[in-house]
């Protein structure tokens, strides 16, 4: 996986981020969800390589990036403070303009570096997400089923960090096989690299304090912002899942032009793990989006 990039870390906001890094040309930051790493973009990161300076980052919490203590408000792992750390490793990798690719998890931090940082971001786009606010504030009962994670998460340590600790390969199967496409997305290295590195020493920690914050601290930046009227200025491209809950239980364009100024998006036929199931697809809608 990933022929021609280097692994490397850096030092940026407080915390120690991995990365990998591969390619020539202008930069473009590839960001993760849960409860995978920079790994999820094995299948594409090669041939993006061709056109871009790749930068497939671990966020805080996740993979062999830091992962800062608890919190009572979760503070560490604010989407504000995580979208910070991306940047000022950008910037200190020679990059204070670059393109923003980002799944899940990290596309939340990449909303965030939306509204905090218009001036380093060229373009965006987000899979398989609605913003936060939204999903939070339209859950249904089917929606929880479907994402029984978020609400599991969110609840008082130790319990369930205990409980990933106890059985972390249970607890990456729990999660990602009830999808639509089971486990076949995953190649063997790539669920083993999962593995490894949520059985690292307070992973757990790092997953819950993210969904903790997003639950918290995050909602209510997000909710100042809705409410004052501050948007995305910065294009934006947002592709959602034909067989993922993202489509199923809310309008995801709709949304994001309540927070967005100028977006566009339509929906794949696949699951959550875009880069994992439709690599080709997704390659086709990054160059046309962000190749002129």
């Amino acid at each position: 996986m990933f022929k021609g990039f280097e692994k490397k870390h850096k030092r940026v906001n407080g915390v120690d981020i991995c990365y990998r890094i591969g390619g020539e040309g202008p930069g473009l930051l590839l960001l993760h969800g849960h409860p995978q790493t920079h790994v999820i973009w094995h299948k594409i990161a090669e041939k993006l390589a061709l056109s871009f300076t790749v930068v497939a980052a671990d966020l805080r919490g996740y993979g062999d990036s830091g992962k800062p203590p608890a919190t009572p408000d979760s503070r560490h792992y604010a989407k504000s403070v995580m979208a910070k750390d991306q940047v000022e490793l950008m910037q200190a990798i020679g990059f204070n303009n670059f393109d923003v690719l980002a799944h899940d998890r990290g596309a939340r931090v990449a909303y965030r570096m939306g509204l905090d940082y218009e001036n380093n971001i060229g373009r965006m786009m987000l899979l398989d997400i609605a913003p936060t606010l939204a999903m939070y504030e339209q859950t249904t009962e089917a929606f929880a089923r479907a994402y029984w994670h978020w609400f599991f998460l969110i609840r008082p340590a130790p319990f369930p960090e205990s409980t990933i600790e106890s059985d972390p390969e249970g607890y990456l199967r729990a999660v990602m096989s009830p999808r639509s496409a089971g486990m076949r997305p995953f190649t063997q290295a790539a669920f083993s690299e999962y593995l490894r590195c949520v059985s690292l020493p307070n992973a757990a920690v790092g997953l819950c304090e993210d969904y903790r914050a997003s639950a918290g601290i995050d909602l209510l930046a997000d909710r100042k912002d809705y409410n004052t009227g501050n948007k995305i200025q910065v294009p934006l491209s947002v592709l959602w899942s034909k067989d993922g809950p993202i489509g199923r239980y809310f309008s995801p364009l709709k949304e994001w032009q309540k927070v967005a100024i100028n977006v566009q998006g339509k929906e794949l036929p696949c699951g959550h793990y875009i880069p994992e199931e439709v690599p080709e697809l997704l390659l086709e809608n990054v160059e046309h989006f962000f190749i002129p």
